[in-house]
């Protein structure tokens, strides 16, 4: 008898656990692209400080090479966000009618920038005519960026998917891309050491600055069901940031860690390249420019009509 009321007790308080978004422990499955950015080091950093278990969340973190492959999973339902997708890929799903809401931005502005081997001739992104210029996937940021390059400064450069950073290197050391990506503290030592050499800034291209060029989103079933889990995690996400800018010394360790970098260096990438209001996810900036770019870059066929900018973009507890 003992034994059956232990056990009906037990059931009832797993009941209680699994029944709605209040209970502990909710479990959430996350894509993530580019893994060691500082940008993208937010989960990471806010799981391992404790802050989304706080929230009574169990986060799964799948790392990726770039927005389309962040993107895929959230439109197959087999994750519920993806983080650091590309503005315009994000815009340009949900216009063919793919099931994605943006529940937060990632990247305002960026700390991205494009290279050259030290022994290259290229020296600007005028040198680029007919060479190849590397981005990470398409529907990125990066290939945003790169095809913004190219209508913007009148190249012909050919703009060409290498992935990661890491892979991006590799390619562009061993001669099978003219100029690489990455986004720091990925290449800078490579730099020091003249290995390579700066070409262009993401923030060169006017499509990037002062505008939201990556985002958080999610599935939109899994929203729909699971509103309050989504709305803890995006409370957790910025109390994961302020704890990242914050006077704890444990976030540089963490980091310098996570990346295996010194960290004199991990804190100069945060320092230097990523000002807070760069990952601030309330607000989605420069939307009307971002429509104009997504029609000329021929992401989509035409601006989206506000009442779809209203269902796509809905950002739980932003304060301006």
């Amino acid at each position: 008898m003992k034994c059956r009321r232990v056990l009906a007790c037990a059931l009832a308080a797993a009941a209680i656990v699994s029944s709605g978004d209040a209970g502990a422990g909710d479990a959430l499955k996350v894509t993530i692209g580019q893994r060691g950015n500082w940008d993208s080091a937010v989960v990471h950093l806010g799981v391992k400080a404790g802050i989304f278990q706080r929230h009574g969340l169990d986060v799964e973190s799948i790392y990726t090479s770039g927005s389309g492959e962040t993107l895929q999973p959230v439109i197959a339902g087999s994750v519920d966000l993806g983080i650091a997708v590309g503005t315009l890929g994000a815009i340009a799903a949900y216009a063919k009618g793919a099931p994605v809401r943006i529940v937060g931005a990632q990247a305002t502005g960026a700390a991205d920038y494009w290279y050259a081997k030290a022994s290259s001739p290229i020296r600007s992104l005028k040198d680029t005519d007919g060479r190849t210029i590397a981005f990470s996937t398409n529907g990125s940021s990066t290939h945003s960026v790169v095809l913004a390059f190219i209508k913007e400064f009148g190249l012909t450069a050919k703009p060409t998917a290498t992935g990661n950073p890491s892979s991006t290197l590799t390619a562009v050391m061993t001669d099978q891309v003219d100029v690489g990506w990455a986004s720091p503290p990925f290449g800078l030592r490579e730099m020091s050491e003249d290995k390579i050499r700066l070409i262009a800034r993401a923030t060169d291209a006017s499509l990037v600055r002062g505008r939201t060029i990556r985002v958080i989103v999610a599935n939109a079933q899994a929203l729909a069901q699971r509103a309050g889990a989504v709305s803890r995690f995006m409370q957790a996400y910025r109390e994961s940031i302020d704890y990242m800018y914050g006077d704890d010394p444990g976030v540089i360790k963490d980091y310098a860690e996570f990346v295996n970098v010194p960290e004199s260096l991990a804190r100069r990438v945060r320092d230097e390249f990523f000002p807070k209001s760069l990952i601030w996810p309330d607000e989605i900036k420069g939307l009307d420019s971002l429509m104009e770019e997504a029609v000329a870059l021929k992401f989509v066929a035409a601006p989206l009509s506000k009442e779809q900018t209203g269902e796509l973009i809905s950002i739980p507890g932003a304060h301006h």
